[in-house]
């Protein structure tokens, strides 16, 4: 456990909402177990709704109402103990994430004031993390920094809405990333971006993580962008990790059904025929069906499918499984 720089255990994170006087709970984070490794860059893959955006705010105490840790720990380790950030103030809260974690939100645009120019944002986000700092020197280590990116220096002087989306999403990483933070939390850094930009972005991430040596917890649906960066893959599927393993693990040897139809829906290179994708729809996470969750859209599913959530199972210490197929060489046949 040495290693570890973030652990959950039974984490639970739902909406409480009140609609027309009916409290309504959304169980987007349903009792996940992860232990997030120092110098790897963790994926987390699935569909939209599955709950992934909000498990990343767990991750980073950034819960505000309607969202409530229900249940569960977080574990931050620094200095050779064990935080528990379920149980911090929220100054407490405040001061670890300023001085240990950063967090990359989904669109540039919630980071960069479209009304100052991008060197002021820089100026504002070193000024209340850095004590002390003249106005010059500031830039002087907005500069350093950009050009250590090797970004162009002239991003500086102009407004977000005079950069592409590209440079904007390569600015916000230049931000979260300008005090060397030990864990990085980035939510769908490659969203409405052509592929392309999406590989210059994506190489971005791999560079700095290779040059901090820190960690990366990298949000995204898409599958083609963890193959390029991440070192291990968590599939969730409504507020569950219903599998994980190491990259090559993920891609070569998917168990899950709902991990095997997210693999096969990759186009390939040579191969014109349809790719097939994950049948119906996902469920409302206020209404999750009982046993696996995945059940109605499986078409391999068993009676003990809709009736209880399977344990995972685990192939070796890196690749677990929480399905009753697995093991079971039932796979192609249907009901119990």
């Amino acid at each position: 456990m040495n290693d570890t720089i973030l652990r959950t255990e039974k984490l639970k994170a739902f909406y409480i909402l009140d609609v027309l006087g009916t409290q309504k709970i959304v169980q987007a984070v349903n009792e996940i177990d992860l232990n997030i490794r120092e110098n790897e860059v963790y994926g987390i893959a699935g569909e939209s709704g599955c709950g992934k955006t909000t498990l990343l705010k767990a991750l980073v105490a950034a819960v505000e109402p309607p969202l409530r840790i229900m249940d569960g720990y977080i574990f931050y380790y620094a200095d050779g103990r064990a935080i528990d950030m379920t149980t911090l103030d929220p100054e407490a809260k405040r001061r670890l994430r300023w001085e240990h974690i950063s967090y990359v939100p989904q669109g540039s645009m919630s980071v960069l004031n479209p009304v100052i120019k991008v060197k002021e944002t820089f100026r504002d986000f070193i000024s209340s993390h850095v004590e002390g700092r003249t106005r010059e020197e500031i830039f002087t280590i907005a500069r350093g920094y950009i050009a250590e990116l090797g970004l162009p220096p002239g991003i500086l002087d102009a407004y977000p809405h005079q950069l592409s989306g590209g440079m904007r999403q390569r600015v916000t990483i230049a931000l979260a990333t300008l005090l060397k933070p030990r864990l990085i939390i980035s939510d769908e850094p490659t969203t409405a971006l052509d592929v392309v930009v999406q590989r210059g972005v994506v190489q971005l991430l791999k560079d700095i993580q290779q040059k901090l040596q820190n960690t990366i917890v990298l949000v995204t649906h898409d599958m083609g962008v963890h193959a390029n960066i991440a070192d291990r893959i968590g599939i969730m599927y409504a507020g569950k990790i219903v599998e994980e393993g190491t990259t090559e693990t993920i891609f070569g040897n998917p168990l899950h059904p709902y991990t095997q139809y997210l693999i096969n829906s990759l186009p390939r290179f040579g191969d014109k025929s349809p790719r097939q994708s994950v049948p119906g729809s996902p469920p409302s996470l206020a209404n999750v069906p009982s046993g696996c969750p995945f059940h109605p859209r499986c078409p391999y599913a068993l009676t003990v499918c809709m009736e209880q959530m399977p344990a995972y199972l685990y192939l070796d210490d890196q690749h677990r499984v929480a399905c009753w197929l697995v093991g079971e060489e039932k796979y192609g046949r249907k009901g119990a």
